[in-house]
């Protein structure tokens, strides 16, 4: 059975990698009707293992595309995207409050709206607005409400680039089939104060639990942590606390985790046994034990529906549900077969699961714990016994995880260790309970107490913080499959020969070298910001940096959500050149986040503020056979005060041998007129970034003719607000092979021996979800 499983679990795994679903639905359904037909002959058969692997792994696969082909017809068609829709609806979930707004699910009831199409449930943004008489009395909404709104939508889209994270694939998993935002000047109407349905009315105490942690802590610094292990909502966290976590490695005790709903059921289930032997009526009833056990499996799944219902808590809830049946009826079924049920069981209702870090982190630990457990824990007793069985633990996650951290962040916390022995036992059995305790009976002081405990955990954590991350580029998947090998090798039982050969296979993905061009030749990426632009530039031994995206909000930018990301992923460790080529925030955004993550030898721009060195025209360096020049601005636009902020973009040619690129950054008509000007055969080059997002200001005919490229960029966002590029502007790129990031995702020119070549990441890892 246990094989069966991971193969069932292989087959939705590969679904999970198409660029397509299968074509025709007959041939995706029959083997859900075939196979379990055939299943008894091909066990009985002598050589029917193999067919039945097989046949489970097919069997997946057919599952997982039925339920995708089912959610992939639940789709916005693309001729209502940005067009008013008038619809009727609930508010599904917590909505989350963002800078001037708020974000929340929405459940479509009616579309009221002739002749529109819209999915059963979508993501919406209700905005305050930028000016105080476009506020709106009655904004703040809660879940379970009845509203009619005029909105607009889109499809789902994200940010496309190398080891990111794809936004569109949560977005999938999670059901929501178009984002959009409440139309600022249409009416609103609350219809109904509530929608009676158990899943409404379980987002309605999650929201007033909520708000009752917010009335006693207000302002508390650490507030949003506590009502995280409450009600599971991790948003209520502000980024800085996120950096921290990630930084000590505890990350996974601030989310509604497997330990903490195994905490949960393990104590309601002692106190639910205790108070049962107390009763001579209940005890021939029904045994303590037995009671013990349905308490225990109740409290668990109560405590998972209050999180949210996450993946490490469906795990759990899964796992208990198959531990309590087995142990009701007397059975045992053991660890790994429970953890394979459960395993079973999360796929079956959930197969995009898979695509999800803490879906791999969650059973990875629990399966690590059941491989130490049973193979060496438990067999002393003292107090001696319990540290080393816990010294054991914590040195089997923290070894047994290091592949799949390497391979989906690229890095993990050297005090992981210490970090987590001062952090598991407070927050799993202090103030988990605590904030729990206060749900049931909402007295103020347990809460005071609760965060005057985590004020010295994060006092702690803080100090930890300050020792370095292990960073490094991310392994390839083979280096990875290598490494887990060598965890199982290095954790079995003492006294097995030759243990120390696990830390050798372990040594390839832990010191996997960074990929650079070859001397002479240059990698060049445009990466997909959105409405911005961020380029990355590497030689065989340098890295430069050409703007740095746009700011999202107060508390996001382009670098650190995508640049800062891409770098590490990519072995970046210093910045030789970082180029702010202007003011503008979809340039400058992310800057700060890129000067707090990395050293930078030389800084780049027109933006006296950044206190640079000045980019003019005739600036010139050289690395590793490949030559940089600046183009412009000249000295002459900083003297003149009423130059606007586009007209001083820093431009910067990228040539070598193999061929040369030429980035634009915002320049306009009058700059490329200047340019041509002070000497047109310079400009000639291979690549274009299409200046200024191809606004209608730039693209002059005479400036397209004299760079002469073969191939041309546009970094643009998804439907912006700006409507780039221009349909006449696209058409002056004909004679160009034209590259979009809106449509294509990151961008990369690759100036190398074998010839000048242009890829896009989307063609390269294309899933059957994207743009769908």
């Amino acid at each position: 059975m246990r094989s069966n499983i991971l193969a069932f679990a292989l087959g939705v795994g590969l679904l999970q990698l198409q660029a397509a679903l299968p074509a025709w639905p007959l041939l995706t359904a029959l083997p859900l009707v075939v196979l379990p037909l055939l299943w008894p002959a091909c066990r009985r058969s002598r050589w029917g293992r193999v067919p039945a692997l097989l046949a489970s792994a097919l069997l997946g696969f057919a599952w997982a595309a039925l339920l995708a082909g089912q959610r992939l017809d639940d789709r916005l068609p693309a001729a209502w995207e940005g067009r008013d829709i008038q619809v009727v609806g609930v508010v599904a979930a917590l909505p989350h409050g963002f800078e001037r707004g708020e974000r929340f699910a929405f459940d479509v009831e009616s579309v009221e709206t002739r002749a529109a199409v819209v999915p059963r449930r979508i993501m919406l943004s209700w905005y305050h607005g930028w000016l105080e008489d476009e506020w709106r009395d009655g904004l703040k909404i809660r879940p379970g409400e009845r509203w009619r709104f005029t909105v607009r939508l889109k499809r789902p889209h994200g940010n496309a680039n190398p080891l990111a994270f794809d936004y569109e694939a949560w977005l999938f998993e999670r059901g929501l089939r178009a984002t959009g935002y409440v139309r600022p000047q249409a009416a609103v109407e609350r219809l109904d104060d509530f929608v009676v349905q158990p899943a409404y009315a379980i987002e309605r105490l999650r929201d007033r639990l909520r708000r009752s942690f917010a009335e006693v802590l207000g302002d508390a610094a650490y507030a949003g942590i506590l009502i995280a292990l409450a009600v599971g909502d991790q948003q209520a966290i502000p980024g800085e606390q996120w950096r921290l976590f990630r930084q000590t490695g505890v990350t996974h005790l601030m989310s509604i985790s497997g330990l903490h709903v195994t905490m949960v059921a393990a104590l309601f289930g002692a106190l639910v046994g205790c108070l049962w032997r107390r009763s001579e009526r209940l005890l021939l009833a029904v045994p303590a034990q037995k009671a013990a056990i349905a308490g225990g499996w109740l409290a668990a799944f109560a405590y998972a529906l209050l999180a949210g219902f996450a993946v490490p808590a469906q795990r759990t809830v899964y796992m208990l549900t198959v531990v309590a049946l087995a142990l009701w009826s007397g059975r045992h079924l053991g660890a790994s077969r429970s953890l394979l049920l459960a395993l079973l069981l999360v796929l079956l209702l959930d197969p995009w699961a898979v695509l999800a870090p803490g879906f791999w982190l969650s059973f990875a630990a629990v399966a690590l714990l059941f491989f130490v457990g049973t193979a060496r824990l438990g067999s002393g007793r003292g107090w001696r016994a319990m540290l080393a069985t816990w010294g054991a633990t914590q040195w089997a996650v923290t070894i047994g995880t290091l592949p799949l951290l390497l391979l989906l962040f690229q890095q993990f916390s050297l005090v992981s260790p210490l970090a987590n022995a001062l952090a598991i036992p407070l927050v799993s059995f202090i103030l988990t309970p605590l904030a729990l305790l206060f749900v049931v009976l909402p007295w103020p002081p347990l809460l005071h107490v609760a965060h005057a405990l985590l004020d010295f955990l994060m006092s702690g954590l803080d100090w930890l913080a300050a020792w370095p991350m292990w960073e490094q580029p991310a392994p390839p998947l083979a280096a990875a499959l290598l490494a887990m090998v060598g965890v199982i090798w290095l954790l079995l039982p003492r006294g097995f020969p030759a243990r120390w050969l696990g830390l050798c296979l372990l040594l390839p993905a832990v010191f996997w070298p960074a990929a650079r061009p070859a001397h002479g030749e240059a990698w060049v990426e445009v990466l997909d910001v959105g409405q911005g632009l961020a380029v990355v530039v590497r030689t065989a031994g340098h890295s430069l940096l050409y703007d740095t995206g746009p700011l999202f909000s107060a508390e996001s930018d382009a670098g650190q959500r995508i640049i800062v990301p891409h770098l590490r992923a990519q072995g970046v460790r210093r910045l030789d050149v970082l180029i702010v080529t202007h003011r503008d925030k979809d340039h400058s955004g992310g800057v700060v986040a890129v000067e707090e993550a990395l050293p930078i030898g030389r800084r780049l721009s027109s933006v006296p503020e950044l206190q640079p060195e000045p980019c003019i025209d005739g600036q010139s360096w050289e690395w590793d056979g490949v030559r940089f020049a600046i183009l412009h601005p000249v000295v002459g636009d900083y003297e003149r005060q009423a130059a606007r902020s586009n007209n001083m973009s820093c431009v910067l040619q990228v040539s070598s041998a193999h061929g040369s690129v030429l980035l634009t950054a915002d320049i306009e008509a009058r700059d490329e007129q200047a340019l041509l000007a002070r000497g047109a055969d310079r400009l000639r080059s291979d690549v274009l970034l299409v200046p200024h997002h191809g606004s209608g200001t730039s693209s002059t005919p005479s400036f397209l003719a004299a760079v002469g490229a073969r191939e041309a960029i546009i970094p643009v966002g998804y439907r912006n607000r700006f409507q780039h590029p221009r349909a006449d502007v696209v058409d002056r790129y004909a004679a160009s092979r034209l590259w979009r990031t809106d449509r294509d995702g990151a961008v990369r020119v690759s100036l190398v021996a074998a010839g000048l070549s242009v890829s896009a990441y989307r063609n390269e890892y294309r899933r059957y979800w994207h743009g769908q």
